[in-house]
C-alpha cells in the first residue's frame, strides 16, 4: 500500500468533518456539479478540491493524494451518514444546536464578531449561517454515532497488541512518538484594590443613569467598554441558553425586561452593565459595557516578589511544589491537582512538545524533569493579571515506540486499526445494497472498494 494511502487511512473521520465545517462556510457554493450520490447524500466536485487542498496544507505537504483517493474518503463519510438514517440513529436538535453555538462562538472569536463572520462568508444574516451549520453538524453527529455503533463492541486482547507491535517491528514501521511533557503551575493573581473596585462600580452606575436618561448605550460602550469587540458591534450580542457566554452574562440577559439596564455585575473579565434590546423566542439581543479594574505597578511588583519568595522556599526544601500549590495557588483549575495543566485538546495532562502553544513552549522547552521555570508575568484574554512559576513534572523525549514503555499508546493504535478494519468490512457489505451514482468524470477512478459495483469474474 502506498505510503500516502496508509497515512490517509489513519486519519480520523473527524478531521474530514472538521474541515467540512470550515470549508463549507468559507466557500459557500450555490450551484455546483455533483460528483457522486450515495443514498440521498451528495459529494460536489468542489468538495473534493477543497478537502484535498486542506489535507495537503494541514500535513505541510507530506500527504499528496489524488482526486479519486479523496473522493473515496468522502464517499465513506456519506455512506456512514446514509446508514445512520437507515438504522434510525437519533440526533436531537438540542445537541446539534449546542454544537452550532460552539462553532458560532469559535468563528466569532476568530473574526472579532459574528457580524464579521456573516459578512466575510456571504451569508444573508446570522440565521442563514446557523441554518448552514445545523445541516453540517447534523450529518457530523450522524456519522459519529453510526461509527460508534459499528465499533462499540470492538476491543483488542494483549495477544493482538503483541502481534500488531511485532508486525510493525518486522516491517520497520514502528511509529516515532514525539517528545511529551507534563507540567504544573503555581499562580498568584495581582488583585485590584478595593478603592479601584469601588471606582469601577460607581462609574458603571453613573453610565447606567445616563443611559436611562436617554444617552446612547452603543456610544457609551464605544467610549468606555474594555470589550475588544466593541468597535465592531457596539457591545451587542445574540444570546440563548446554549450560547458559550459566561454564566453571569447569560443569567443577567434572561433576567431583564426589554430596554432595562442591569445593575453592575462581576465576572472573571471584570465588571459589566447590560441592556436587553429584544426577545426573539429563546434568544435575547443585548449589549454590555465591560470595565476592567486597573492594577497599579506596585501591586504587580508585590505579587511577583511574593511568588519569588515561594519559589526560593521550594528550591531550599522548606516546602514542596505540590504543598505550595495547595497553600498559595489562586488558579482554581489546577490548585487541587498539584498544579497539573490539562491539555485542552486531549483532556489529558500530557502535551506533545512539538504542538504546544508557542508562548508556553518557550517557557518550558529547556526544562528537565523536576526543574522550575523563572517567575514570569502572564495575562488572560479577559484582562486578569498574574505571575506564574512552572515545574517540569515529567518529560519523555522523542523515541521509537517501545512495547513496555508505550504499551498504552500501542494498545490505542492497535484498537484504532481494528476499528478501521471493522468499518472497512462494514462499508464493503453496505455498498452492495446502497444506491450509488458516480458521475462520468470519476467513472475512470480505481477505488479500493467496489463503489462502481462491478461484477467480479
Amino acid at each position: 500500500m502506498p505510503f500516502k494511502t496508509k497515512i490517509l487511512k489513519s486519519i480520523s473521520f473527524l478531521l474530514f468533518i472538521s474541515l467540512f465545517v470550515q470549508n463549507t462556510i468559507a466557500q459557500k457554493v450555490k450551484i455546483d456539479a455533483v460528483g457522486v450520490v450515495v443514498g440521498k447524500n451528495i459529494v460536489l466536485d468542489s468538495d473534493i478540491a477543497k478537502f484535498k487542498l486542506e489535507l495537503e496544507n494541514s500535513s505541510e505537504g507530506k500527504i499528496k493524494i489524488s482526486d479519486c483517493e479523496m473522493l473515496e474518503q468522502l464517499m465513506l463519510q456519506k455512506l456512514l451518514a446514509h446508514h445512520a438514517v437507515v438504522d434510525s440513529i437519533v440526533v436531537s436538535d438540542a445537541e446539534v444546536d449546542s454544537q452550532v453555538e460552539r462553532n458560532i462562538q469559535f468563528f466569532s472569536q476568530e473574526y472579532g464578531s459574528i457580524e464579521k463572520v456573516v459578512e466575510a462568508y456571504g451569508f444573508n444574516d446570522i440565521e442563514d449561517l446557523k441554518t448552514e451549520l445545523f445541516g453540517i453538524e447534523k450529518e457530523n453527529s450522524l456519522i459519529q454515532k453510526e461509527q460508534l455503533q459499528i465499533t462499540e463492541n470492538i476491543d483488542v486482547t494483549p495477544e493482538e497488541i503483541r502481534i500488531y507491535f511485532n508486525g510493525l517491528k518486522d516491517k520497520g514501521e514502528l511509529p516515532e512518538f514525539p517528545a511529551e511533557i507534563q507540567i504544573a503551575q503555581l499562580v498568584l493573581n495581582a488583585e485590584a484594590t478595593q478603592e479601584e473596585l469601588d471606582r469601577v462600580v460607581n462609574k458603571l452606575l453613573k453610565i447606567k443613569k445616563e443611559i436611562e436618561a436617554g444617552s446612547s448605550f452603543k456610544m457609551k460602550a464605544i467610549i468606555n467598554s474594555n470589550d475588544p469587540g466593541v468597535t465592531d458591534n457596539g457591545g451587542r450580542y445574540s444570546i440563548d441558553k446554549n450560547s458559550q457566554f459566561i454564566k453571569e452574562f447569560k443569567e443577567t440577559a434572561f433576567s431583564l425586561d426589554v430596554n432595562q439596564v442591569s445593575e453592575p455585575f462581576k465576572s472573571k473579565f471584570g465588571y459589566h452593565i447590560l441592556q436587553l434590546h429584544q426577545i426573539r423566542g429563546e434568544t435575547r439581543i443585548a449589549s454590555h459595557i465591560l470595565i476592567q479594574p486597573e492594577i497599579p505597578q506596585e501591586k504587580l511588583d508585590e505579587t511577583k516578589e511574593k511568588l519569588e519568595k515561594i519559589k526560593t522556599d521550594i528550591d531550599s526544601g522548606v516546602i514542596t511544589f505540590d504543598e505550595a500549590v495547595k497553600k498559595y495557588s489562586q488558579d482554581k483549575d489546577t490548585k487541587n491537582n498539584g498544579g497539573l495543566i490539562v491539555n485542552p485538546y486531549s483532556g489529558e495532562s500530557t502535551f506533545d512538545l512539538t504542538r504546544m502553544d508557542p508562548a508556553l513552549y518557550a517557557r518550558v522547552n529547556n526544562l528537565q524533569k523536576g526543574e522550575m521555570s523563572d517567575v514570569f508575568y502572564d495575562e488572560e484574554r479577559g484582562g486578569k493579571k498574574m505571575y506564574k512559576v512552572m515545574i517540569m513534572k515529567d518529560r519523555t523525549n522523542t523515541h521509537i515506540a517501545d512495547m513496555v514503555d508505550d504499551y498504552v499508546k500501542v494498545q490505542s493504535l492497535a484498537l484504532q486499526k481494528k476499528k478501521q478494519e471493522t468499518i472497512a468490512k462494514w462499508s464493503r457489505e453496505k455498498i452492495g445494497d446502497t444506491y450509488i451514482k458516480i458521475s462520468n468524470e470519476f467513472q475512470k477512478c480505481t477505488f479500493e472498494k467496489n463503489w462502481t459495483k462491478e461484477i467480479s469474474n
